[in-house]
């Protein structure tokens, strides 16, 4: 029988929903999938990194493997994450990124199934498209640059050109470049078959856990919509510490200038909305942190758990109604303490501490706190008093130990 009558029948027989999903994992009974990625360095962050998308299920699952100080890889179409592992083992041990690939690709019997790309400690890259995927429909290609490798299969005409000029002349940090990137081949017509999941990760090798990026969108019909306003919150969240610690030390100007950035790019993330309130509130904008404590609410009712910390705002006419101090656990009004050391309120929070603790007496967490407001407020005798007694109440209360040391050195 002639392939393409063999073909017709084999299809009939399948769900229409199932036609949407790329032809060759269709007919090859393997886990292929249409697939365009980026891998770039950026010598001056120490940085490298990978941004991918494809029509299938978490994408960054076993696309990306990154080692600080050692190089990257991408891995895509049929996947086969030995060119991961293998490949930063032996760049490690001194090969090239040409050998690092080449070397698992020679002991790979499919490597005709596989496309890789790799880039080295340097920004050296290299890469492959496997035979089998210049029959696929679309374009399966790589493209290298300085610093960067792009490539991908099944794409629409145009993808990774557009890629690669866009990185080339973005500016930002290298997530926001790979992103940028990503984005622009998205735009220009991307996979055949359509999108579902998209992933970035950035590591460098002088980079603290907190900063290093692994953000992955694994089901979506907006994936690069989504992985976008994912990075935005990471570097939201890092503009809402530097308002705080600016706020802190008394730099209103910057605290200022860095909070507006903050709200901005956390925009619908209430689970940081806690630390924005506290920042308009230190810088005196007190309408403001209760505008957002609407907001919050009215974007996810539960978030009604946190308003005990804003005890402080009790006052306020909106906020008063929503205050209810008679229904307060410990555990509230420890919030609610700690909230006013946030926020420099010493007297205040001394006093609520010692009235907390007319209630609960032996509440280790509050008699730290109180050790904890007395210190703050430069009165070092009190604090280490309280502190101590949080200690013979419990002797694992870290933030005690730590903070009396503190005091002690």
């Amino acid at each position: 029988m002639h392939f393409g009558k063999q073909l017709v029948l084999l299809l009939i027989g399948i769900p229409t929903g199932l036609l949407s999903q790329n032809l060759p994992s269709l007919t090859l009974d393997k886990n292929i999938n249409a697939t365009f990625s980026i891998i770039g360095y950026d010598a001056e962050a120490k940085e490298w990194g990978v941004a991918v998308a494809t029509n299938n299920l978490y994408v960054g699952n076993s696309t990306i493997y990154i080692r600080p100080g050692i190089g990257a890889f991408s891995v895509i179409a049929e996947t086969e994450p030995m060119y991961g592992t293998n490949g930063l083992e032996l760049l490690q041990k001194g090969h090239t990124i040409k050998e690092a690939i080449e070397t698992t690709k020679d002991q790979d019997k499919e490597a005709h199934f596989r496309q890789v790309s790799g880039i080295d400690a340097n920004g050296n890259g290299h890469a492959f498209t496997g035979a089998a995927l210049h029959y696929w429909k679309g374009a399966a290609v790589t493209k290298k640059g300085k610093n960067y490798v792009v490539m991908g299969n099944q794409l629409a005409e145009g993808v990774l050109s557009a890629m690669a000029t866009r990185f080339e002349n973005s500016k930002g940090t290298l997530a926001q470049r790979l992103l940028q990137s990503l984005l622009a081949g998205q735009e220009k017509g991307g996979q055949l078959s359509g999108k579902q999941s998209a992933a970035l990760v950035v590591k460098g090798s002088e980079n603290e856990w907190f900063n290093q990026i692994d953000l992955r969108v694994d089901h979506s019909k907006t994936p690069f919509k989504d992985l976008e306003k994912l990075l935005q919150y990471h570097y939201g969240r890092i503009r809402v510490n530097q308002t705080l610690y600016a706020a802190r030390q008394g730099n209103i100007k910057r605290a200022k200038t860095v909070l507006a950035e903050a709200e901005k790019l956390t925009d619908g993330w209430t689970g940081i909305y806690g630390k924005l309130i506290l920042a308009h509130s230190l810088l005196g904008n007190t309408e403001k942190a209760v505008a957002l404590i609407q907001k919050a609410l009215t974007e996810n009712p539960n978030w009604s758990s946190n308003l005990s910390a804003f005890y402080y705002l009790r006052h306020h006419e909106k906020i008063n109604p929503l205050i209810t101090p008679e229904t307060f656990t410990l555990n509230d009004w420890n919030s609610a303490i700690m909230a006013m050391i946030v926020l420099q309120k010493h007297t205040e929070s001394v006093q609520l501490a010692e009235k907390t603790l007319e209630k609960h007496p032996y509440s280790s967490y509050t008699h730290y706190l109180l050790g904890k407001a007395f210190v703050h407020s430069g009165q070092h005798k009190k604090g280490r008093l309280q502190l101590k007694k949080a200690i013979q109440l419990d002797a694992d209360n870290r933030e005690a130990i730590a903070l009396l040391n503190e005091l002690h050195d």
